[in-house]
């Protein structure tokens, strides 16, 4: 229909950009409010640490499969249907793991909840790179990533507060009516943005991502408790290789792949999404793995190991809209190289925790961790995204957000698993010692890691590039264009 043609119609962004980032704010918050709501459910549910951490690895993973489906989605179906859509999905979703008896049943509503969130954060990011002119889009991404940032301040300190108070199923009760509210407004005021090409859907290509990453998170996952070198975990990680390899070749034949592997021939997005994907991991993983410390080793209660990581999610909210601005007149490059040296640094202040490790100290450190994160994500994510042609940005976003899911469900389920595997290696002393030692050597891992990013970064440059964006009606637009 010639109305739903993004280049015939003026959009006024603001409404529209403010129903996509409520979306996105509401999926990121859901998955953040059970950051310090593990330890209580693990209790509840007598459930281990391996298998708890499955409640955030599975939401990730499930993102990581439908991710590279937007795509395909973005060019089948209208803005507005797709949106309305995913909110539904994951309104559903939300009210199935409120009243989940059971932690199978509490599985299959975050599962459903994460087949909608998938859809929205690519929507939302394809959407602003269609709306925003090219130097402004900086900018715009550091909104996201302000979205980004706020729902995790909020997120573990109101469940920690919550769990504390009443049964950990009233954190889902308060997502409810937010997402159905949001669905609302959707409904009246969202706008068709996205250009309908109606490609084809390979069902095997579904099949081999699912088994792929799939095969992967578990063998990473039941690691912890069954060794590495244990049966099911080779099978599963043969199988998960396996799959992915012939995933990867099969996208490279198909006219219409499900993810289109030729946007590495950019090197700058190559390089900007394995620094993507190292922040990402670092980022979830101890956000994971912290709580779990303070609550099960030195005795916080949740709502004290939530607002332990407040501070930083402020200073990342904050400071995202800023790290917008400078990177729209400098560029990715010097910024990914402060931010990951920050990250290195301060992800290596954390290997030394102790049972007296004070309050203080972990929040400051922690809020470092959070300030280079704001330095990095949002504005290597643009430059990557800004060197691709922008009939490539829609499958640029979904790689992109594959990738970054993908790496930080495995990461979240690799760092668990360090960290319980590495317990059994600690010097003698008490148990809470001994896991320690474990959380130790899982900082030691993402130290590692973020120095290896450290060194990827200073390969980052940023090119012009010239792009066309759907027409708005910002008079603001009119004055830059």
């Amino acid at each position: 229909m010639e109305e739903d043609d993004p280049n015939k119609q003026k959009v006024n962004r603001v409404p529209l950009v403010a129903v996509l980032l409520a979306g996105a704010f509401v999926a990121i918050l859901n998955q953040t409010l059970l950051v310090t709501a593990i330890p209580p459910i693990m209790a509840d549910l007598n459930i281990t640490a391996n298998t708890g951490q499955w409640l955030n690895s599975v939401f990730m993973l499930v993102n990581g499969i439908m991710i590279p489906i937007t795509a395909f989605l973005i060019g089948k179906f209208t803005t507005r249907k797709l949106f309305m859509t995913a909110m539904g999905l994951f309104a559903f979703g939300t009210l199935v793991a409120g009243i989940s008896p059971n932690f199978e049943v509490l599985i299959l509503g975050r599962v459903i909840q994460a087949s909608g969130a998938g859809i929205m954060i690519p929507l939302m990011q394809t959407v602003l790179f269609l709306v925003f002119p090219v130097e402004k889009r900086g900018q715009a991404m550091g909104l996201v990533g302000m979205v980004i940032a706020f729902a995790p301040a909020i997120g573990p300190t109101l469940s920690g507060y919550i769990v504390d108070q009443f049964p950990w199923r009233a954190l889902f009760f308060i997502i409810l009516p937010i997402a159905l509210a949001d669905m609302i407004i959707a409904y009246f005021i969202l706008k068709n943005v996205t250009e309908q090409t109606f490609p084809k859907l390979d069902i095997r290509s579904i099949m081999l991502s699912t088994f792929g990453f799939g095969g992967l998170l578990y063998a990473f996952s039941v690691a912890g408790m069954n060794g590495w070198t244990s049966t099911s975990v080779l099978v599963w990680m043969g199988i998960g290789a396996l799959s992915l390899l012939w995933f990867i070749l099969r996208q490279l034949k198909l006219p219409e792949p499900i993810l289109e592997f030729r946007v590495f021939k950019s090197s700058i997005f190559a390089l900007t999404n394995v620094i993507g994907v190292v922040v990402f991991m670092s980022m979830i993983g101890a956000a994971t793995i912290l709580p779990i410390y303070m609550q099960d080793m030195q005795g916080f209660t949740a709502f004290e190991s939530g607002l332990m990581l407040m501070p930083g999610a402020i200073v990342m909210g904050v400071m995202n809209p800023i790290t917008g601005r400078i990177f729209d007149k400098i560029g990715a490059r010097w910024l990914a190289i402060s931010g990951m040296t920050v990250l290195t640094v301060s992800n290596f202040l954390f290997t030394n925790l102790s049972e007296d490790t004070g309050f203080a100290y972990m929040a400051i450190i922690h809020s470092f961790r959070m300030l280079s994160l704001a330095m990095v994500m949002m504005p290597v994510t643009t430059a990557g995204l800004n060197s691709l042609p922008d009939r490539l940005i829609p499958h640029g976003t979904a790689m992109n957000n594959t990738l970054r899911q993908v790496g930080g469900s495995l990461g979240t389920a690799f760092l668990v698993t360090v960290m319980t595997v590495g317990a059994g290696f600690a010097p003698e002393g008490t148990a809470e010692s001994a896991m320690i030692y474990g959380v130790n050597l899982s900082f030691w891992v993402t130290t590692v890691l973020a120095f290896i990013g450290l060194i990827i970064s200073t390969f980052v440059k940023h090119p012009p590039k010239s792009g066309t964006t759907v027409q708005t009606d910002d008079k603001e637009d009119e004055k830059s264009g």
